[in-house]
C-alpha cells in the first residue's frame, strides 16, 4: 500500500491505493469524505471533490499552464459567475462575450483565456445535449474502462492522452474502477506512478509529477534535436552514372 501525503489511506481489490474520509489542515474534505489536494488551495479542491462538472473544467484547463492554476479555475469561475458551483446548462447557454470575459478579467483563468472559455463552454454544450447536462453520468453507468475511456475521448477538448489522464484521475481518486480501468487509463493507470494529476494528493507529490514533466519534456527535447542533427550531418547518396 502506498501512503499519499495527507490523510489515510485504503486499499481497493485492484491494488489502487485512495483516501477516505481524511482532513489535513490545508486539504479539504468533501460532504461524502473525498480528499483532494490538486489545486492546492482548500476551497478550490473541496468544489472539485464534490463538482464532477468542476472537475472536468480542471482537467480541461490543464494545458499550458501550472496544474494547480488549471484546477483552481473551476472555483475561481463559479466565484465570477456568483455561485458555489458550476452549472453545465448555465454555461452552455451563458452569452458568449460574456462568458470569455470571465475568463479574461484579471487575474485571467488561463493563459489564453478566449479560447479555454470557449472550450469549456462548448464541453458544457456537448454535456446538455448528450447527458441532460450531468457531468458525472459521463462515468457512472460505465462498464469498462474501455468504454468510460470512449466516453471521455468524445468530450469537446478531450484528446487521448487527456482522457487517459482523467481516467486515472477517476480511478486513483475518485473511486471510479469499472473493469480493466487502468489498462485503458494506460501508464497514467499504473499504481505509484508520479506521471500526472491523477498521482498529486499533495505539496510532495505535486513536486515528483511536475519533475517527471520536466524531465520528459527535456528528454523529447533532446531527442528531436538529436534527430535532426542526424538529418543534418547523413551524407547524401551518390548519384549513379547518368546515361547517355
Amino acid at each position: 500500500m502506498t501512503k499519499s501525503d495527507n490523510g489515510r489511506d485504503s486499499t481497493s481489490k485492484d491494488g489502487n491505493t485512495s483516501k477516505v474520509g481524511s482532513t489535513s489542515k490545508d486539504g479539504s474534505t468533501s460532504k461524502d469524505g473525498l480528499t483532494l489536494r490538486i489545486a492546492q488551495q482548500p476551497e478550490a479542491d473541496e468544489l472539485l471533490a464534490r463538482s464532477p462538472l468542476a472537475a472536468l473544467v480542471g482537467m480541461l484547463l490543464d494545458q499550458q499552464v501550472p496544474m494547480e492554476w488549471a484546477f483552481t479555475g473551476p472555483y475561481t469561475l463559479a466565484e465570477r459567475m456568483g455561485s458555489d458551483d458550476l452549472d453545465a446548462g448555465k454555461i452552455a447557454a451563458y452569452d458568449p462575450d460574456a462568458f470569455t470575459s470571465l475568463f479574461t478579467t484579471k487575474p485571467a483563468l488561463h493563459r489564453y483565456p478566449g479560447s479555454m472559455a470557449q472550450r469549456v463552454q462548448q464541453l458544457c454544450q456537448y454535456l446538455v445535449a448528450e447527458y441532460e447536462g450531468d457531468a458525472s453520468a459521463v462515468w457512472r453507468d460505465a462498464g469498462t474502462g474501455e468504454e468510460l475511456l470512449r466516453r471521455l475521448n468524445a468530450l469537446p477538448g478531450f484528446g487521448t492522452q487527456k482522457a487517459q489522464i482523467f481516467l486515472a484521475l477517476l480511478g486513483k481518486q475518485f473511486g471510479v474502477r469499472p473493469t480493466g480501468w487502468r489498462a485503458a487509463a494506460g501508464a497514467y493507470g499504473e499504481d505509484g506512478s508520479r506521471r500526472s494529476v491523477a498521482d498529486i494528493t499533495g505539496p510532495e507529490s505535486l513536486a515528483e509529477v511536475r519533475a517527471y514533466k520536466q524531465e520528459a519534456k527535456a528528454a523529447a527535447k533532446a531527442a528531436k534535436a538529436a534527430k535532426t542533427t542526424t538529418t543534418a550531418t547523413t551524407p547524401k547518396a551518390a548519384k549513379g552514372p547518368s546515361k547517355g
